[in-house]
């Protein structure tokens, strides 16, 4: 990757709605994107953080100076593709790593997903902190003008009032992992997987690999459903347990999400997390709203309230539940971010459901809140 003229003339760039245009070099796929510009703070990762559903319809900024030395693993995967709409880095580097099957270059290309280096990712950073997540156009290919590229990012409909769960989604439903061989790491599991007797139905927002690993090796036999599955339909299966996932956009465009949760709470104990969080929400009846420029890495302080314990948790997510939109005679806050004291967690108090705006299943990020999946299984033992 020392294409040495390429670097120096920087015909690639990122423009922003603003205006603002960071000149770059391409080492992705030579396509051109649109998408919602976002940061995020975790040093390790980016396998993760591409294949996470959750970023479809974002151009993703890596805070890290250097990305690429790991190369790409299928085992790191966390869906089947590359969701992220793009990717922006500081330093491309060549993998120098014995795990490494492919390097970062050639998997985003062969995926046909754009990256750019050489850009300012400090300067890119404070401008998304100061001035909130803008719309962007990532031009790899250098086949347009700078000023055609702020003209498209202004065009474009954004995220907001979308639904990009159907999009992710998986289109009919399947049972995760029957014969248990994805549900360790690197061939080992921590310790020996539990025989898979608690029937689940998690629905499919734009879930992770990860997630269905916990369930897994909490004892649950995991069907996973797509998007848009009638709550009827997910009660005939006669679960003991569902699951809401994490996904991508605006929560507020899936009302077909929010009716069938509405109609399986009381009926069946429920866990969210991010996306289904937010759905539970609005199921409850609150509302949802952005956050300026979101909270996306690995180090995110949240304080659970009943024990006074601090979590550092992985997150990724542009809205927010809105607690003072809720009932707080049904509905408690579990779990705050001690960042912006935004809310992080919640539960029913009179019906078994509970959800957390952050990623317990950490991939990438710590695992300090990994209890949560054991909390789910125990609502279900108790229900």
């Amino acid at each position: 990757m020392y294409n040495w003229k390429e670097q120096r003339d920087k015909k690639a760039f990122l423009a922003l709605a603003d205006g603002t245009v960071y000149p770059a070099w391409s080492f992705g796929a030579p396509v051109d994107r649109l998408g919602e510009v976002v940061f995020n703070t975790g040093a390790p990762g980016y396998e993760e953080i591409l294949t996470d559903p959750s970023y479809a319809g974002q151009i993703v900024t890596l805070t890290a100076p250097e990305i690429g030395n790991t190369g790409f693993n299928a085992p790191d995967f966390e869906s089947a593709l590359i969701r992220a709409e793009g990717l922006i880095v500081h330093r491309y580097n060549e993998p120098s790593n014995w795990r490494s099957e492919r390097s970062l270059a050639e998997t985003l290309a062969k995926a046909a997903v754009p990256a750019l280096a050489g850009i300012d990712t400090r300067a890119l950073t404070i401008q998304l902190r100061n001035k909130g997540t803008p719309k962007g156009y990532l031009c790899a290919t250098g086949s347009i003008t700078q000023e055609e590229g702020v003209a498209r990012a202004r065009a474009w409909a954004g995220l907001d009032g979308q639904d990009y769960a159907q999009k992710v989604s998986v289109k009919k439903p399947y049972v995760f992992d029957p014969d248990n061989t994805m549900s360790v790491t690197w061939g080992s599991a921590d310790e020996p997987l539990p025989d898979a007797e608690i029937p689940i139905v998690a629905y499919d927002f734009g879930i992770k690999f990860n997630i269905l690993r916990r369930l897994r090796q909490q004892g649950m036999s995991v069907t996973v459903v797509p998007a848009a599955t009638p709550a009827a339909n997910v009660l005939a299966m006669d679960p003991a347990g569902v699951f809401l996932s994490n996904g991508p956009a605006d929560p507020a465009a899936l009302g077909y999400a929010i009716n069938n949760i509405r109609a399986l709470v009381g009926k069946v104990p429920l866990m969210g997390i991010c996306l289904g969080h937010q759905l539970l929400g609005w199921a409850l009846g609150g509302r949802t709203r952005r956050l300026k420029f979101g909270h996306h890495g690995c180090n995110h302080p949240v304080k659970e309230l009943a024990s006074g314990t601090v979590e550092i948790t992985s997150q990724n997510h542009n809205y927010m539940v809105d607690m003072e939109t809720l009932d707080t005679g049904a509905v408690e806050v579990t779990h705050i971010n001690l960042n912006d004291n935004t809310v992080e967690g919640m539960r029913h108090r009179r019906e078994p459901a509970f959800s957390v705006q952050y990623h317990p299943e950490a991939a990438p990020g710590p695992h300090d809140s990994r209890y949560l999946f054991h909390r789910f299984k125990q609502l279900i033992l108790e229900a």
